[in-house]
């Protein structure tokens, strides 16, 4: 039986999942929603974001709905990477061209280790919400409401009541970020012509700089080999290319379904232009967290019928059988790469829970993007008293993930990454040797530790390395 249902509108079709609309959500339970004491402010706030103009287009959706069928195929490699909570004030030109700068340059160094294109996500223009453990926490002898994210309430003590005009900021700070990224995406900011910007001095160990430096080498040679045969548009006057421009995608994670739904719109298919479909024009991907993948929730019920690619976080808690309950109710047409399952179990839980998660997607018939989140599961307390992360244990999880997909028969398409473009210390070790008695000193994170601009770079190397020996050699070696 189809899982959609078609419904005649003069000259157009309206193509839906069966029994959905963009609010049949509202008669499930739901984990992690906001309880507004004004709710017809909120009513108010969300009619307008009703009316406001979509801040992504369809055909945008659908280019990365084809580029992810490929990375679930193994003709591309994914990679996501952006700050665990975006604040309001990271729409600004320093903190954007930064992420993207390292962005690009991980994704660079992934294109020539791998020799296969690859898809950028960023978590940005939209990763507002956060869900938490707990409503309430104490602070200074006083319970008061959680920080919840800045489209909800402040990061001040004194600003936790949940305010609906946030919404509207996280709209407008959304599209603003939006609007700059592809104004300079256009100019040729990813132009890849720029050495200056590799600067490896970070790198402490001399042996490890020296492998650094002979990838950028290899890259430099490589481009002024493209240069010299008369491919490279700056030099011929044609028009910007994949040398100077690339696609950047905009993502976040699914939280406040009132939001969500006022952002989803009946649109044309850009493949088909007599059928409409639903889209969240609000973001291009939209993951789901481990906290909100009840079966019979509410988070689920709205995930189902939007056309965006969607992601699941996938972890020690997800048994096999209900995975697979998951993706039939999430991609029941089993499109590849309409769902991207990302993966975090820690560096001592992956080889206990992964194989039997490949395994039952392997069965089921489900063509998913896989991607290793190596962060969520190894956070800890440090020394410093504050949560850190350990690059050991990042890449030690990566590198297992790899081996066991290898294994299996399957192929680990992408990686995911909480990472800002900033020199922050809020991750241990790395090629900066950063150590747990340096962390307080750029502590900036409002959530979760992120890796800084060298350790990111750090594990785009490290990976690219691994992808380079595959190239060259049978089985499989450790990163």
């Amino acid at each position: 039986m189809s899982s959609r249902s078609i419904t005649p509108v003069q000259s157009t079709t309206i193509v839906a999942a069966k029994d959905w609309t963009p609010t049949s959500w509202q008669s499930k339970p739901i984990k992690q929603d906001v309880d507004y004491p004004d709710q017809a402010h909120l009513n108010r706030v969300l009619e307008k974001i009703g009316r406001l103009p979509p801040m992504v287009v369809p055909g945008e959706i659908h280019r990365l709905r084809q580029q992810l069928a490929d990375v679930a195929l193994g003709k591309a490699f994914l990679l996501q990477g952006g700050d665990c909570a975006e604040l309001f004030d990271y729409c600004a030109q320093g903190p954007i061209e930064a992420k993207l700068k390292v962005l690009l340059q991980m994704s660079l160094v992934l294109v020539w280790g791998a020799r296969m294109p690859v898809v950028r996500i960023a978590r940005m223009a939209g990763q507002y919400a956060k869900p938490r453990s707990k409503p309430t926490e104490m602070h200074e002898g006083k319970e008061i409401l959680s920080y919840r994210g800045d489209n909800v309430n402040g990061y001040d003590p004194n600003d936790r009541n949940p305010d609906p005009e946030r919404l509207l900021g996280a709209y407008f700070h959304s599209a603003a970020t939006l609007n700059y990224v592809r104004s300079i995406i256009n100019e040729g900011f990813a132009d890849l012509h720029h050495p200056s910007n590799w600067n490896l001095h970070h790198v402490k160990s001399a042996t490890l700089r020296q492998e650094y430096q002979g990838i950028v080498d290899r890259l430099t040679d490589a481009l002024d080999f493209m240069k010299t045969i008369g491919a490279d548009p700056n030099q011929t006057g044609a028009p910007l290319s994949t040398l100077n421009t690339v696609d950047i995608f905009a993502s976040h994670e699914g939280l406040l379904l009132e939001y969500e739904q006022a952002l989803t719109r009946l649109m044309a298919d850009p493949a088909d232009p007599s059928q409409r479909k639903y889209y969240n024009v609000g973001t291009h991907f939209i993951w789901i967290g481990d906290r909100t993948r009840q079966l019979d929730g509410a988070h689920v019920e709205y995930f189902r019928g939007i056309e965006n690619p969607i992601g699941v976080k996938c972890g020690p808690s997800m048994k096999p059988e209900e995975l697979v309950d998951l993706l039939d109710i999430l991609d029941a047409d089993k499109q590849p790469g309409k769902v991207t399952l990302i993966t975090r179990y820690g560096v001592d839980q992956v080889d206990k829970y992964l194989p039997s998660h490949i395994r039952a997607v392997q069965e089921s018939g489900h063509v998913v993007v896989w991607a290793c989140d190596p962060m969520h599961g190894n956070t800890k307390q440090s020394v410093s008293g504050v949560k850190t992360r350990h690059l050991i244990d990042i890449t030690r999880e990566l590198s297992q993930a790899i081996r066991i997909h290898k294994q299996l028969g399957s192929h680990l398409g992408g990686v995911h990454f909480e990472l800002t473009g900033d020199r922050v210390t809020e991750c241990v070790g790395g090629s900066m040797e950063l150590l747990d008695a340096e962390l307080l000193e750029r502590y900036e994170t409002h959530c979760d530790p992120r890796l800084n601009y060298e350790q990111a770079l750090d594990m785009a190397f490290l990976i690219a390395k691994y992808q380079e020996k595959q190239r060259g050699f049978s089985g499989m070696m450790s990163l």
